[in-house]
């Protein structure tokens, strides 16, 4: 298989892209650390990569918070001995217009809004891909991938979550400079609409203009997502390093 031997840490594992990852890497011959908050999730993707044949370990906690981190990359090291990719697929939204005005009122996007969504998205790849190059430098190789968004380059409502994946985006790209020399390739994945709880709540009328705006016509499956998290994972992109892929059914192609 693949990626016989390796060692992944996917965080926001307990649904969604997430949990598709890690069970595409465990099917691939990875060894995988789950990481959430949802524990009821996490228990049951580890469940069945294990009925799978496949090899998993829960560590519970959230990616703002640096001990938690360091916490979820000890639990690859102590267990398996080393960490060879991390997917960086926490992530969360809060979306409103930056100010709106109706009818006299003012209303405007709050602190919490703000900074909660910046605080997982962006400080929370951070803080994972820090904690998890210590390892990775020792062992002078690794796989980072981060998880950025269509919505980076602007979306209606989505001020917070468009900054939070645009830093994503810069992020990477100084990152895969910084540790090129140590055999660490960092890339993100720009996903377009995929069939997730986050999109679920989607209205319906809304959510039929968004695919009638997509080449492909469909949303994504997370299981299309996870494959690309695979490749990048894998030796067929060895050369691959400081890149987005948009992996969006085509809605950025004329951008």
């Amino acid at each position: 298989m693949r990626l016989t031997n390796r060692v992944a840490l996917v965080t926001g594992a307990g649904s969604g892209i997430g949990r598709a990852t890690a069970r595409r890497l465990a099917a691939d011959g990875a060894a995988v650390v789950v990481a959430d908050l949802d524990e009821v999730g996490l228990s049951a993707v580890a469940a069945e990569i294990s009925a799978a044949g496949g090899r998993a370990v829960v560590a519970a906690g959230s990616v703002t918070e640096r001990a938690a981190v360091q916490a979820m990359v000890d639990a690859a090291t102590s267990r398996f001995g080393r960490l060879d990719i991390l997917v960086n697929n926490a992530g969360i939204n809060r979306d409103g217009l930056v100010v709106r005005v109706k009818d006299g009122e003012v209303r405007a996007m709050g602190d919490e809004q703000w900074d909660s969504v910046l605080a997982v998205n962006l400080k929370g790849t951070f803080l994972c891909a820090q904690a998890a190059a210590v390892p990775m430098m020792a062992q002078r190789s690794g796989r980072i991938i981060n998880t950025a968004s269509v919505s980076a380059l602007g979306n209606i409502g989505q001020a917070n979550y468009a900054a939070s994946k645009a830093g994503v985006i810069g992020l990477t790209k100084t990152l895969a400079l910084e540790w090129a020399r140590f055999g660490i390739l960092v890339n993100a994945v720009a996903p377009g609409a995929v069939n997730t709880r986050m999109t679920a709540a989607i209205p319906d009328g809304i959510r039929s203009a968004l695919v009638e705006r997509i080449p492909l016509k469909r949303m994504a499956e997370p299981e299309e997502i996870a494959a690309v998290h695979a490749f990048l994972a894998g030796d067929d992109a060895g050369y691959l390093t400081g890149q987005v892929l948009w992996v969006d059914g085509g809605l950025t192609a004329g951008a």
